[in-house]
């Protein structure tokens, strides 16, 4: 591979319909690495934000997307279309509630 195959341009899908990015990242980059990215990049007026990676559900071509996978392992043949932004849906998990007394 060289060149623009070895990046493929993201945007993440937030569930109110707005969305971060795109931006490209290399296809070895983990799923892990593309979640705390969107930590970082979580627009701050948007309440209920993720704290950590796991608190984020990242779904693409109808797939819940393993960490430990990278962008590559995660391609789909019949979405990726050279030079398109690739959509990922965000679904943040709500926090924990205490347990019922």
């Amino acid at each position: 591979m060289s060149g623009a195959q070895d990046q493929m341009e993201i945007k993440f899908r937030l569930i109110d319909g707005s969305d971060i990015g795109p931006k490209n990242f290399p296809v070895a980059t983990s799923v892990a690495t593309l979640k705390e990215d969107i930590i970082a990049q979580w627009p701050k007026e948007k309440e209920n934000g993720p704290k950590t990676v796991k608190d984020i559900k990242l779904i693409s071509a109808g797939r819940i997307l393993d960490n430990n996978r990278t962008v590559e392992e995660c391609r789909s043949p019949l979405y990726d279309i050279p030079g398109v932004v690739t959509t990922m849906h965000v679904v943040v998990q709500p926090p924990a509630t205490e347990a019922y007394l």
